[in-house]
């Protein structure tokens, strides 16, 4: 398989399709066939790489006729990579937005994100934005892709970003098809242990119910626990002054309302995103499954469409279970980012400590501080996230001794950002130039670099600056964080290849860990494939490096188990 085609699907289920040549243009004739599943599969022993519009609107019809492909490109993913790489990320990267541009045209904004249906593949099928290009303007789009690629500060590296991220949509369309294998009675079950039984008319869970009167009685007045204004009030009114009722700050507060109300948080959380309106919305015949987003925040991280996939809680976990005579694959990268500064920066001390298979922190800490593990990670962690004053500042200068160029790498990136330059991960996804967040849950900076050993990398919601600093501390993490992202595409793609020919299943994925669904005789395979996976892709992202990217790899029934 060589060859690249263009496909779009028309109204009534047929296709428009063209084999490319390597400018991009078309190398022959466009054809019209009466039905694109038939039209794909028939040459699928001719075509390398598909070309579309969107993976989200052509995947997973060919799947849901059982027709996988092994490569595409994603016009649409690659119109957002390129505005970004152009410093121009934020302009609408439609299809129809990009074929604007090329005739100086009026440029249509980009659709509202599509709501996802719970439970069902109903939302990858609805009528896409743009629909009313036509297909000679998306091989125009596309050829004009090629050039801008070439345009690119590292091509090559831009190309195989562009290549990762369209593997990812379709690692992503596959997954939701596939669906993470879910226990309903187990779910059930588990919600009846932690919150009792539940009221008739939707209202709180006798367990919630309970807690809330016990904060009540501390306070001597009744409280609503679930409305943080009036935690802060009758707090005030017992002459505790508290900024927010968050775990860690109430933590801190000697007062008999504390225990229940960091109880009651807890509970209320698993209640109202994982709770029995959750089980009926979004499991269906044993599956959940979510619609998975490549590439959803700036840093190219994933996020999900809905059912919050990604912030499963562990007790919940209990209701993923393996189907009978299957087993869960579960898998983490150990210290990625750590590992990746050492690849990107080229420090030949750090990349010795990371091309170790053990563990990172504690080669770390027997080089540069004196055996003191916890003293390490706080040290590196902080290096990246930018804590530069205090302890920090002292971490540093012994960090900047020990490992010049690593610290370089991201003090530069830092520096950019400040200055409001570009900066780019290491495949050549950019920082936009005022890189405040997205309240998403991961666009934020941890505040110091003990919280970012405690949270080990995951940034903190609701952080939102324009000063120079600010930015600077967001691009000095940008870089590792989002070059790990690209290294995880890679990783998923080589996965994705090597699990081909297996009935074992890609079912889940966050920035940090995969989990694989197969049948008992085949977990032995899967664990050898995933570590596989993770060299592979570290030498194609980063090139020949002593660095090592391992991962604890875990073969259980439940998820819950894993860790």
């Amino acid at each position: 398989m060589t060859g690249r085609w263009a496909v779009a699907p028309t109204d009534g289920g047929g296709a428009l399709l063209a084999p490319l040549g390597a400018d991009g243009l078309p190398a022959g004739p466009v054809l019209r066939e009466p039905e694109l599943v038939t039209a794909v599969r028939e040459r699928l022993p001719e075509v390398g790489r598909w070309v579309w519009r969107s993976t989200a609107e052509t995947y997973p019809r060919l799947l849901a006729a059982g027709v996988r492909v092994e490569r595409c490109y994603d016009i649409e993913a690659a119109e957002q990579l390129l505005l970004g790489h152009e410093g121009r990320l934020g302009e609408p990267r439609s299809a129809a937005a990009a074929w604007a541009r090329l005739r100086n045209g009026p440029v249509p904004p980009d659709p509202p994100p599509r709501s996802a249906a719970p439970g069902s593949q109903s939302s990858l099928f609805e009528p896409h934005a743009g629909a009313d290009v036509p297909f000679e303007g998306l091989l125009e789009v596309y050829a004009r892709q090629q050039e801008r690629h070439a345009a690119a500060e590292h091509p090559g590296r831009m190309r195989l970003l562009t290549a990762s991220e369209s593997a990812g949509m379709l690692v992503a369309a596959e997954m939701h098809r596939a669906g993470l294998p879910w226990r309903a009675d187990v779910h059930r079950e588990v919600l009846h242990e932690l919150l009792g039984e539940r009221y008739a008319g939707g209202g709180e869970p006798r367990r919630l119910a309970e807690l809330a009167d016990e904060v009540s009685a501390a306070f001597g007045r009744r409280v609503r626990p679930d409305l943080p204004a009036d935690v802060v009030k009758a707090f005030a009114g017992a002459g505790i002054r508290v900024r927010s009722t968050r775990r860690w700050e109430l933590a801190e507060i000697d007062h008999p309302a504390v225990e229940p109300l960091i109880r009651y948080k807890k509970l209320y959380r698993i209640w109202t995103a994982h709770g029995w309106g959750w089980l009926q919305d979004w499991v269906r015949d044993g599956r959940f499954r979510p619609e998975y987003l490549p590439g959803g925040t700036v840093s190219g991280r994933w996020t999900t469409n809905g059912g919050g996939a990604l912030q499963i809680p562990k007790v919940i976990r209990r209701a993923v279970v393996a189907d009978a005579g299957w087993r869960l694959v579960v898998a983490d990268a150990d210290q990625m980012e750590p590992r990746v500064l050492a690849a990107i920066s080229r420090d030949p001390g750090l990349m010795e400590v990371a091309g170790q298979g053990g563990d990172l922190y504690t080669a770390l800490s027997d080089r540069a501080f004196a055996g003191d593990r916890d003293h390490a990670k706080i040290a590196l962690l902080g290096a990246i996230y930018g804590q530069t004053s205090g302890d920090g500042l002292k971490n540093l200068a012994a960090l900047r001794r020990r490992f010049p160029l690593a610290v370089a790498y991201v003090d530069d990136a830092a520096r950019a950002g400040e200055e409001g330059r570009l900066v780019r991960t290491w495949l050549g996804r950019t920082s936009p130039r005022a890189a405040g967040a997205e309240d998403d849950g991961e666009a934020g900076i941890p505040q110091d670099a003990a919280e970012a050993a405690t949270v080990d990398g995951e940034f903190t919601p609701g952080y939102a600056s324009t000063n120079g600093r600010a930015r600077g501390r967001f691009t000095r993490n940008f870089v590792v964080q989002g070059s790990a992202a690209d290294w995880a595409l890679l990783m998923l793609a080589a996965l994705r290849r090597a699990t081909a020919e297996m009935r074992a299943e890609l079912v889940f994925f966050q920035h940090d860990e995969v989990i694989v669904h197969c049948p008992e005789e085949e977990a032995a395979e899967v664990t050898e494939a995933i570590r596989a996976a993770g060299e592979l892709a570290g030498r194609v992202a980063f090139g020949e490096t002593p660095v090592r990217f391992p991962f604890t790899t875990a073969t259980v029934e439940r998820y819950f188990d894993a860790k």
